[in-house]
């Protein structure tokens, strides 16, 4: 065990192991538990994304198994006192179902909504969504990976046709000669990725990383170029003009693979280098640089995440390092291509099974008839009982308790209060509910607004299947199972829906129909899945034992997974992807004389998401225990703030108040936070809520402040 960890002690256990992955990001890294009479302990294993290496989180993991605060009983809040007190199981969803149904008489269906997590397995991925449309009969469902990875899932539906986050195996990026790293920190979000950079530059290849923040991965970095955040879209537009001027773009591979790469050579003319320069602060002499870098090297590999990304116009930003991947004849290329950085441990597969606002299991759309007829079939209901697309999650955020919005929200996995921009907004909104519904392991910030709390299994405790940033998916397993009085995720649906149906035979039927059981959820997953985009029909729990993940598209069990894709063609009508023109736009915000800075935020390589786990492990707490503020020793010097004052940052939309930590690794025009702190610290107090037209990813990265000593 860790110093610092937390067991609870079995004399006389007898020992036991399981072989399973960490429960943090989407590298989704091997490890194996084992657990005797002195506690859990966590031992990294040889998997292909980690190769026996973890970070602090995940050796850290096993520590919250036996947390003093973990939930134990379901809580209800007391009408009297206004406090949360412990409850029975059978009270707790009792009230959980009074309140759905007396909302839904009152307001109909679609006034209950459900909002999941990107750290769900498929599993509870799939049954969260099932659950929302033919249990609840509503249309608002969605979750928190709308603000993690729907920028470049758009960009990537309407370039390739599929939106796989690396549609090649991870090990490719040690092969690159050039690897181009935009709006990504994997030395302090996924620690083991580094060694695949540190086997790529050993090889002779080389890292050009783009972020506005001199970080951990930038100073590993040949080139490190610091745009003004919010100019990532003007950076790619002047590198594919100059690949065009000096002949870099692939003729052959743009005629026979693409199509519209005209109007993309003709929107790009205009972005010469001296122009891309004065807007974002990145020398020609740079641009010039990375251009023959990424044009002349062999194998080459175009990487962006959510620095890129959480933009008001991400998906154009996405879509124009793509348009250079194709001018470059990247995708598809052996040892080449684009790819995207996915963040939460099932960000993949939690978007692929139905929690997003438009889809269906399979990565179907849900208002294409042939979809929900598939779908429907599987389920059991007709078609037309299917509700239609919901909205993303800011906005079914920013409804609740408002007239023509939900009344009634259940969440699974995720912590708004903290995670979603204009955040005390969001905990208004919340406040304002008739009935909120928590499903957690912990009493996150969320939560201890709710009025029902339902304590749920933790990853050691269940099994099931997550879909890992390659698009390989993989195999959590239980080492031992919960605690006598917590549930599974699955358990607590399945109960909800029987409780739901108007009478004994009906629930009888609505416990089979959403079973506890995740085998069997995931058996009923791939007959959903067969034939859409993310095709699971071959992948089973055994085929996954046996070859230690399978990769989607695998649409049968004996026939092969897809580790690579594009090889042949595109996963479009006619094979070809598509380029579209895109142009840069300012943020949705711009500095003026009273907010005149840049704001920006992000990870710390201790804390994870919003820190509801990470902030309650002692090793993990000592490392970040608080909220900062970073800024250049200039602009300090011209505000009279020195290291360690406290200091105010307000935007217009509220404000944080964080110790200053003086950088000459940021921006001097540019201040940046951590995300994971609740109260004063709260960097999603700031942010802007402004969102992407295509995608609703909100603009994290960027929004107008003051700053000034508290």
């Amino acid at each position: 065990m860790t110093d610092g960890a937390w067991s609870a002690t079995r004399p006389g256990l007898a020992p036991r192991e399981v072989a399973t992955h960490c429960p943090y990001c989407a590298l989704q890294c091997g490890m194996t538990l084992r657990e005797d009479d002195t506690g859990v302990s966590v031992h990294p294993r040889q998997f292909a994304t980690n190769r026996g290496g973890l970070c602090q989180k995940g050796w850290t993991a096993a520590e919250l198994l036996d947390h003093p605060e973990r939930l134990t009983t379901p809580l209800l809040r007391d009408p009297a006192t206004g406090e949360l007190r412990p409850a029975s199981w059978d009270a707790a969803l009792d009230r959980v179902v009074t309140g759905i149904r007396a909302v839904q008489q009152d307001a109909g269906r679609d006034a209950v909504a459900v909002f999941g997590g990107g750290g769900l397995t498929n599993e509870k991925a799939y049954a969260l969504g099932k659950f929302a449309r033919i249990g609840l009969r509503t249309r608002h469902i969605d979750y928190n990976g709308r603000f993690c990875m729907s920028s470049a899932a758009a960009a990537g539906m309407r370039a390739f046709g599929i939106d796989r986050g690396l549609p090649f195996p991870l090990a490719d990026l040690g092969r690159a000669d050039t690897l181009l790293l935009v709006g990504a920190n994997p030395a302090e979000t996924m620690p083991p990725l580094v060694r695949w950079l540190t086997e790529q530059r050993r090889g002779g290849g080389r890292l050009i990383v783009v972020d506005p923040r001199v970080t951990a991965t930038a100073r590993q970095a040949d080139l490190h170029l610091q745009p003004l955040p919010g100019t990532d879209l003007a950076v790619a537009n002047a590198l594919l003009h100059i690949a065009l001027t000096e002949g870099w773009v692939d003729r052959s591979y743009v005629a026979e693979r693409t199509t519209g790469f005209e109007a993309v050579r003709r929107s790009v003319a205009a972005w010469w280098p001296a122009r891309a320069e004065q807007l974002s602060g990145v020398p020609v002499a740079d641009l010039e640089e990375t251009a023959r870098a990424l044009g002349t090297g062999g194998r080459v590999i175009i990487l962006t995440a959510r620095g890129a990304e959480q933009h008001a116009k991400g998906v154009d930003t996405v879509t124009a390092y793509v348009n250079l991947a194709l001018a470059l004849g990247l995708p598809g290329r052996d040892g080449s291509g684009y790819g995207c950085l996915t963040g939460q441990g099932n960000g993949q597969g939690g978007r692929e099974h139905g929690q997003k606002a438009d889809q269906l299991p399979g990565y179907r759309r849900i208002d294409d008839p042939a979809a929900r007829e598939h779908v429907a079939g599987v389920w059991g209901v007709p078609a037309d009982e299917l509700p239609g697309p919901g909205v993303p999650a800011y906005q079914l955020l920013d409804s609740l308790g408002t007239p023509n919005g939900p009344r009634a929200l259940l969440v699974f996995g995720s912590n708004p209060v903290v995670s979603a921009p204009r955040a005390s907004r969001i905990e208004g909104r919340l406040r304002d509910l008739d009935l909120l519904v928590v499903a957690d392991l912990l009493l996150s910030e969320t939560a201890a607004l709710a009025d029902v709390v339902l304590p749920t299994a933790q990853w050691a405790e269940e099994d099931g299947t997550m879909t890992n940033l390659e698009g390989r998916v993989l195999r959590r397993r239980a080492l031992r199972p919960p605690p006598p009085d917590v549930r599974t995720d699955l358990d607590i649906i399945s109960a909800l829906a029987a409780r739901l149906a108007p009478d004994e035979a009906a629930a009888t039927e609505a416990a089979a129909r959403f079973p506890a059981d995740p085998a069997a959820v995931f058996a009923e997953l791939r007959r959903a899945s067969a034939g859409g985009i993310a095709d699971y029909a071959g992948i089973s729990w055994v085929r996954i034992d046996g070859d230690d993940g399978v990769w989607w598209p695998c649409p049968t069990e004996d026939g092969p997974d897809t580790p690579r894709l594009f090889a042949e063609r595109f996963a479009t009508p006619d094979g070809r992807a598509r380029f579209h023109p895109v142009d840069h736009r300012p943020a949705a915000e711009e500095v003026c004389s009273a907010y005149p800075l840049h704001f920006t935020t992000g990870r710390v390589l201790a804390q994870y998401q919003s820190g509801t786990q990470t902030r309650r492990v002692p090793a993990l707490r000592r490392a970040a225990p608080e909220a900062f503020v970073e800024l250049h020793p200039d602009l300090a010097a011209r505000l009279g703030i020195g290291d360690g004052d406290p200091v105010r940052v307000t935007s217009r939309r509220g404000e944080l108040c964080a110790p200053a930590r003086l950088s000459a690794g940021i921006r001097p025009d540019t201040v940046f936070a951590p995300f994971h702190y609740p109260g004063a610290g709260r960097a999603n107090s700031v942010t802007n809520d402004a969102v992407d037209p295509i995608s609703g990813m909100p603009e994290f990265k960027i929004c107008a402040v003051r700053v000034e000593k508290a």
